[in-house]
């Protein structure tokens, strides 16, 4: 939104005024004087008025290690969710910027930033993900070529994204997708007769899971990493 339009929808002061304490340098826009109306702000942009705060909500991003067991969701009347792990005075405001089943371990990130989150979920960004794969069945040498060239799902009606499988040995390997379909990883494997066994993000784009930090905790994203997802 447009900084005068923001000031005016409050309803104090009419156009005209807003104008003028604007051009008399009596905004802030996060801590400094802004005398332009056109400059765009978000919910998360500090607005002061003479002194007086305007708007001041802080915008929260976390890096999650979620454990097995938790369901990626805020609430559940049955099982525990990845919300109860999370010890932060804004909690309830937060959501999940992707999901992992109940049963999967690794790199989850949440926020009360919706466009961020949608710049990480949404599979036109093509945003790798690189999971950790143990399967049931050794993984055949051609798995990596039928999973470059896509995996047709039915339901959907659409053929995945080309995909990198490297596999580290026997029935372990680290698969990179660029999308997150309904349990795409074990679909995958499903549709070349093998089973997943254990599934573990190690990272979403270039952030990666803090090897710092235990299973069941979370810190905060510092500024360059945001940055990673913001335009």
């Amino acid at each position: 939104m447009r900084l005068d339009r923001f000031l005016t929808r409050r309803g104090t002061h009419p156009c005209k005024e807003v104008s003028r304490l604007l051009q008399d340098g009596r905004v802030r826009v996060d801590g400094a004087v802004e005398t332009d109306g056109r400059r765009r702000i978000s919910r998360f942009s500090r607005i002061e008025l003479e002194g007086e705060i305007l708007q001041a909500q802080e915008a929260v991003y976390l890096m999650l290690y979620k454990p097995a067991g938790y369901l990626s969701a805020t609430t559940d009347p049955l099982h525990p969710t990845v919300m109860e792990l999370i010890d932060h005075p804004l909690r309830d405001e937060l959501h999940l910027a992707g999901r992992l089943d109940r049963a999967s371990t690794g790199l989850l990130l949440l926020t009360n930033d919706g466009c961020w989150s949608k710049r990480v979920t949404e599979p036109l960004e093509e945003i790798s993900k690189v999971y950790r794969v143990t399967t049931r069945d050794e993984i055949s040498p051609e798995t990596a070529a039928i999973f470059a060239a896509g995996i047709y799902f039915a339901y959907e009606d659409l053929t995945t994204r080309p995909a990198v499988l490297e596999i580290l040995g026997g029935r372990d390997a680290l698969l990179t997708i660029h999308e997150g379909r309904y349990h795409q990883v074990k679909r995958m494997f499903h549709a070349v007769g093998n089973q997943v066994l254990s599934l573990h993000r190690e990272s979403i784009g270039p952030l990666v899971l803090d090897e710092a930090l235990p299973p069941g905790k979370f810190r905060p994203l510092g500024a360059a990493e945001v940055a990673c997802f913001s335009r």
